[in-house]
């Protein structure tokens, strides 16, 4: 029987003060290491001792598996609903560790016409960069798409269905946002495909998270060539 959405306990708001903000961040990005391997890996007082925090306050912010791993879901999925500068600084902590290898001759030969569809983003290895944390967000949350999907099975959230949302949201708002940084609506389905071949790895253990990460980022610095991205 699916819980109640009045039978989850409460959360308190998101902080406001810096401090509070950094340590409910950590908690967050701590949770989608746990939340990738299913919800049933969401031990909130793990997640806790990695996240260096007090147990009452990740219980005063998440009291419940299912409710810290839907926040998290939330926050990704505003990562790709941002502009690509809030994006990009929200992804700051991911391109630090998944920086591509841009091959010699990669950047663009010569400035594009301003009707170009690639035009206004970045362009050479900016453009890759941005790729890498984008196509990043997209890989993250949909391995730990499984773990929502529990969490979905196990609550119905009445309010405005907004939960029920996020899973079909995921895949039309995932193309805009590499469309938005490649450029090109082709490049954007290459690499979605890509994605999805890379979780189903994952999944099946035919790769690691690293040489899927790996992997990805070789992906996002061949389509962001002069021949990928343009």
């Amino acid at each position: 029987m699916p819980e109640n959405h009045s039978d989850l306990p409460p959360m308190a708001p998101p902080p406001t003060l810096p401090r509070q903000r950094l340590r409910y961040t950590r908690i967050l990005d701590v949770a989608a290491g746990y939340a990738r391997k299913g919800l049933d890996s969401v031990i909130l007082s793990e997640v806790a001792a990695q996240a260096d925090v007090p147990l009452g306050t990740l219980y005063r912010y998440f009291p419940s598996p299912t409710q810290l791993v839907l926040a998290l879901y939330r926050k990704q999925l505003a990562e790709l609903h941002a502009p690509e500068e809030a994006r990009a600084a929200a992804s700051a902590r991911t391109r630090a560790g998944t920086r591509a290898r841009i091959p010699a001759g990669d950047s663009p030969a010569g400035p594009r016409p301003a009707d170009h569809p690639a035009a206004a983003g970045p362009i050479g290895p900016a453009r890759t960069h941005a790729l890498v944390a984008v196509a990043m967000e997209i890989f993250h949350m949909r391995l730990m798409q499984p773990a929502v999907e529990q969490c979905l099975s196990k609550a119905v959230y009445v309010k405005g269905s907004d939960t029920t949302r996020l899973l079909r949201e995921i895949d039309s708002l995932a193309e805009q946002a590499v469309t938005a940084v490649s450029g090109s609506a082709g490049t954007s389905r290459v690499l979605l495909l890509t994605v999805t071949g890379l979780v189903q790895s994952v999944r099946s253990r035919r790769l690691s998270l690293f040489e899927a990460e790996e992997d990805l980022k070789q992906a996002c610095a061949l389509l962001s060539g002069p021949r990928g991205g343009a």
